[in-house]
C-alpha cells in the first residue's frame, strides 16, 4: 500500500485542526450578525471548498469572520424589513458582495485596497474589536441590555450590575484563560476544547441562571430572496461596498502576509475573483459573507498546512462536526461562547502598531480617529468614515507637498536637499526646486505659487520634475502658465529629471520652447543654463 506523502499528512492534521477553531467560531460570528449558526457553519464550508479550488493561498481559510459579521449585522440592521426577511436579506447582501467582488475582478481593480491606508485599517480593526467586545459584556455577565450603540449599552450594563451572575462571569474568565494559554500550543485545537469543555461542564455542574446556546438547526438551507423593492436592492448594493472592502483588505492583508513569510506570489486579480466566487457559493446556502481571516489563517499556517487540501479537509471536518457535535452544541453556555468570540479579537487589541504610528509621527492622529469613528457612530457609518479618512490623508499628503531646495554635494553630479546636507552648496545664481510629489491639479497652482514667491531675487530657475511621470492638464497649464510668468520677470527656467511623458506632452500643447529646456538630470539643466543654451 502506497504510502501517504508528509506534505498530505501535514494537510490533514493541519486541516482537522482548523475544523476544530471553525465550529465554535462560525457559531459565535453568527450571534454577532444576529442569524443562526447554520447560515456561518454552511457559510464557511462553501467558502473553503471553492476558494480552494479557485484561490491560490495555500494557507488562506476562506470562511465567515468578526469584521463581516459585525458589519452584516449593521446592515441588516440599517435595511427595512422584520425579523422574518432577516435571512433573505443576508443572502441578498451576500450575493451583491460576491458580485462586487466578481466586477472588480473583470476590471482589473486588485489594486482597490491602495485607497484604505493600513493605518485607518488598524484603526478600523482596533475600533471594531473594541465593538465586538463590549457587545459580548451582556452575554459574559448574564444579563439583557436593550440598547442601540455603545454608550447605552454600557449604561445599561453599569445600571443591571446588582443582577449580574457571578457564575457566569466566572465561567467566561475561565474559558477566556484557558484559550489565551492554550495559544502557546498552536497544533491544539483550543477554541474546540474549550467548547467541549465548556459543554462538559454544563452537563456535570449546576450552573444556576446561565443561558445555554439551544437548539441549533443545522439543515442546509436554499436561498430565498422575496420580492424586494428596488429601492432596497439599491440601497443594499451601497451598504456592500464597505462589506466588499474591508473584506478584500482583511482577507488580502492576510494572504499577502502569509504568502511573503514563505516566498509565495499571488495575484490579487486572481483572489478577488476566488473570494467573489466563494461569497456566491455561501449565498447558494443561504450563508453569510466569507473571507480570510488573519486568525484562522495564522492557525492554519501554525498547524503545518502546506497546501490548500487543508482548506479541503477543514470544511469535510466542520461538516463532521457539524452532524456528530450540534446536538451537545445546544447545551454550550453562552458565556463560554463570548470568551472564544473575545478571545479571537484579542490580537486586535494589541496598541504596538498605533503607538508605532505616534514614534513615527506618522498617521497615529488618523489611526486614532478611525478606531473612535468605529466606536463612536458604529460598524458601517465608522467603515466609511475611515474609507474617507484615507482619501482625506492622501489629498492631504499630495496637496500640500514639501517643497525642497537643492544644492551639489561636494564635487559630485548629486544634487539634495539643503536643508539636510550641510555640505550641500547651491549653484551661484541658480535656485533649484524640487516638488516631492507628484504635481496634479490640486497641488499644481501652489506649488508654482510657492517657488515663485521664494525665487524673488533669482535670475534662473531649475525645477526638477521627477516625481511627475506624467502631468493632467491642469498641471501642465500650470507650469505653461509659470514658465510665462518667469520669462515675463527675465528669469530663466529650466525643467530637470523630465520623464519623456511629459515632454511630448508639452510638444502637444505647443510649448516647445519650454520642451527644448528639459534635461535629464539636475546637473545637466545647470550647464545648460550656465552656457545659455
Amino acid at each position: 500500500m502506497r504510502a501517504v506523502p508528509a506534505a498530505t499528512r501535514n494537510d490533514i492534521v493541519a486541516g482537522l485542526s482548523v475544523a476544530g477553531l471553525l465550529l465554535p467560531e462560525a457559531v459565535a460570528y453568527a450571534a454577532i450578525a444576529g442569524l443562526t449558526p447554520a447560515h456561518a457553519l454552511w457559510a464557511t464550508v462553501a467558502g473553503c471548498l471553492t476558494y480552494a479550488m479557485v484561490g491560490r493561498s495555500r494557507f488562506a481559510i476562506v470562511s465567515s469572520t468578526s469584521s463581516s459579521a459585525a458589519i452584516l449585522a449593521a446592515t441588516l440592521a440599517a435595511l427595512p424589513g422584520g425579523a422574518a426577511d432577516r435571512s433573505a436579506l443576508a443572502t441578498l447582501v451576500v450575493v451583491l458582495t460576491g458580485g462586487c467582488f466578481l466586477a472588480a475582478r473583470l476590471l482589473s481593480l486588485g489594486g482597490l485596497t491602495g485607497f484604505i491606508a493600513r493605518p485607518v485599517l488598524r484603526g478600523f480593526a482596533l475600533g471594531l474589536a473594541i465593538t465586538i467586545i463590549i457587545k459580548q459584556l451582556p452575554a459574559v455577565v448574564g444579563v439583557t441590555v436593550p440598547a442601540h450603540d455603545l454608550f447605552h449599552l454600557l449604561i445599561g450594563l453599569a445600571a443591571s450590575a446588582s443582577r449580574w451572575n457571578f457564575v457566569s462571569i466566572a465561567l467566561a474568565a475561565t474559558a477566556l484563560i484557558v484559550l489565551l494559554v492554550l495559544r502557546r500550543f498552536p497544533r491544539l485545537p483550543g477554541a474546540l476544547i474549550v467548547l467541549l469543555l465548556g459543554i462538559g461542564s454544563a452537563l456535570v455542574v449546576p450552573l444556576p441562571g446561565v443561558a445555554q446556546v439551544g437548539t441549533i438547526d443545522i439543515a442546509l438551507a436554499l436561498p430565498t430572496l422575496p420580492r424586494f423593492s428596488w429601492a432596497l436592492y439599491s440601497r443594499a448594493a451601497q451598504f456592500s461596498l464597505p462589506l466588499v472592502l474591508i473584506l478584500f483588505a482583511e482577507s488580502w492583508g492576510t494572504m499577502r502576509a502569509l504568502a511573503l513569510r514563505h516566498g509565495d506570489s499571488l495575484d490579487p486579480n486572481r483572489e478577488l475573483g476566488a473570494l467573489g466566487l466563494a461569497n456566491l457559493a455561501s449565498a447558494a446556502v443561504s450563508g453569510m459573507p466569507v473571507g480570510a481571516g488573519f486568525s484562522v489563517g495564522n492557525a492554519s499556517e501554525a498547524a503545518g498546512a502546506s497546501s490548500r487540501v487543508t482548506g479541503i479537509v477543514a470544511a469535510l471536518g466542520l461538516v463532521a462536526l457539524i452532524v456528530v457535535a450540534a446536538p451537545q452544541v445546544a447545551k454550550l453556555p453562552t458565556p463560554v461562547l463570548a470568551a472564544v468570540v473575545i478571545a479571537a479579537l484579542v490580537h486586535a487589541l494589541d496598541p504596538t502598531p498605533l503607538i508605532r504610528l505616534w514614534r513615527l509621527r506618522r498617521d497615529g492622529v488618523i489611526a486614532l480617529a478611525a478606531a473612535l469613528a468605529v466606536l463612536a457612530f458604529g460598524v458601517l457609518n465608522g467603515m466609511l468614515i475611515a474609507i474617507l479618512l484615507s482619501l482625506a490623508a492622501l489629498v492631504r499628503r499630495l496637496a500640500t507637498p514639501h517643497l525642497a531646495q537643492l544644492g551639489r554635494l561636494g564635487d559630485s553630479h548629486d544634487y539634495v536637499d539643503l536643508l539636510r546636507h550641510d555640505n550641500a552648496v547651491a549653484p551661484v545664481g541658480v535656485l533649484i526646486w524640487r516638488p516631492a510629489v507628484p504635481l496634479f491639479f490640486a497641488n499644481a497652482e501652489r506649488v508654482f505659487a510657492a517657488i515663485t514667491a521664494a525665487s524673488s531675487e533669482a535670475r534662473a530657475l531649475v525645477v526638477s520634475l521627477e516625481e511627475s511621470a506624467d502631468l493632467d492638464s491642469t498641471a501642465l497649464d500650470a507650469l505653461i502658465e509659470f514658465d510665462a510668468a518667469t520669462t515675463k520677470r527675465g528669469v530663466r527656467l529650466q525643467l530637470a529629471r523630465t520623464h519623456d511623458r511629459v515632454r511630448d506632452l508639452l510638444r502637444r500643447a505647443g510649448a516647445t520652447g519650454l520642451a527644448a529646456r528639459t534635461s535629464y538630470s539636475v546637473d545637466d539643466a545647470v550647464e545648460a543654463i550656465s552656457k545659455g543654451e
